[in-house]
């Protein structure tokens, strides 16, 4: 039973800080300055009169958070059965798979990966794209941010429009990269020499980004490519519209929730 109530303790002090819980509080904003020193420390780094100058101080820096996000990480997994709310043995062992599986949990993961893996591997330059990896760790302030758990659920509830959105902006460059390679193919071979080459002047047109780097030059070419251009403006207007209409939806309910947070406060 003690280990019960530690292990509930420690999983609220880990987790978001509720109304008078000060050790939490305090658990919450040393995470959240250590994260967000830590990104200071990696872009700082990326200059390398400074790195050259202070390496030493962001090695020893380094060392210590991966320590304390790896003292975290191990604490969420032992704390899962609180989260998911497991009773029996069986679930509360799969608790722990669920936390590790978890999107936060592969955030976490991902927070200390990068310090443990040059350990196992030797490639030098595999080894320097990962050191970037260690920009991720700024995803872990999506547990104390509301408006990131605003957005997860934006993208949660219009999923179904944003996917049908989406796939249809797919086939519309599959469509474009066929017919312009088509068309265009004979008189630009090194341009448009496969439609998988031509993909990305149709990401690029229907974008409407236009580096001009490649560039129909036939009329029919010419023809097409402001019709995909159009149609890219009206295509890419749709998630904008989908992902606004759900930010007004969710605040809405949002302000309903506070009405009556409100008023149950008042009659009580």
């Amino acid at each position: 039973m003690a280990d019960k109530h530690i292990r509930e303790r420690i999983y609220k002090i880990i987790e978001k800080a509720e109304d008078g819980d000060i050790a939490s509080a305090v658990f919450d904003w040393f995470l959240i300055i250590l994260i967000s020193l830590n990104i200071f420390a990696v872009i700082c780094s990326s200059f390398n009169n400074v790195n050259n100058r202070y390496n030493n101080i962001f090695t020893i820096f380094e060392i210590i958070s991966v320590l304390i996000f790896t003292i975290e990480y191990l604490l969420r997994i032992w704390t899962a059965p609180c989260k998911f709310s497991s009773s029996t043995k069986s679930a509360s062992f799969l608790s722990f798979f669920r936390f590790i599986f978890s999107f936060m949990g592969l955030v976490d993961l991902c927070a200390i990966l990068p310090f443990y893996l040059p350990f196992v591997i030797i490639d030098l330059r595999i080894l320097r794209i990962i050191r970037l990896f260690k920009l991720l760790r700024v995803f872990k302030l999506i547990r104390y941010n509301k408006s990131f758990d605003l957005i997860g659920r934006v993208f949660k509830n219009e999923k179904d429009k944003l996917f049908m959105t989406i796939f249809t902006v797919g086939i519309l460059l599959l469509l474009a990269s066929s017919i312009m390679y088509a068309v265009e193919n004979v008189n630009q071979p090194n341009a448009f020499p496969n439609i998988l080459a031509t993909l990305w002047w149709a990401v690029v047109t229907l974008t409407t980004v236009g580096y001009g780097d490649v560039y129909p030059v036939t009329a029919m070419g010419k023809l097409l490519s402001g019709i995909i251009s159009i149609l890219g403006i009206i295509l890419i207007a749709l998630p904008s519209g989908i992902i606004s209409s759900g930010f007004i939806k969710e605040y809405e309910k949002e302000k309903l929730s506070l009405k009556k947070k409100r008023k149950k406060r008042k009659n009580d």
